[in-house]
């Protein structure tokens, strides 16, 4: 792991980056203290998954099975004109 500080990391972030597109990562410090660290940007949803796999075979928890989002989400019907109507009238 490369340790460096904000100013460092700021001034040459593109050499930073090379070094963590090839596995390193950065560890950015602020007088000393570590504040964030760069790492390679992975398979979010599949390296998720895998994280959690041990839990799920000890039972601790479950995979959700479809999409929270999708089916919790729907357009809200509203009475009367479009408010962009109302605006553009108001301003004439």
């Amino acid at each position: 792991m490369i340790s460096a500080g904000i100013k460092d990391v700021k001034n040459n972030l593109s050499r930073f980056l090379v070094q963590v597109k090839a596995g390193e990562e950065v560890l950015i410090t602020e007088r000393g203290v570590p504040v964030a660290r760069i790492v390679k940007e992975n398979d979010g949803d599949k390296s998720i998954r895998a994280a959690l796999g041990p839990l799920v075979q000890r039972g601790l928890i479950a995979l959700p099975t479809r999409s929270i989002l999708k089916d919790s989400i729907s357009a809200i019907e509203v009475p009367g004109r479009p408010v962009s109507e109302m605006v553009i009238e108001g301003r004439r």
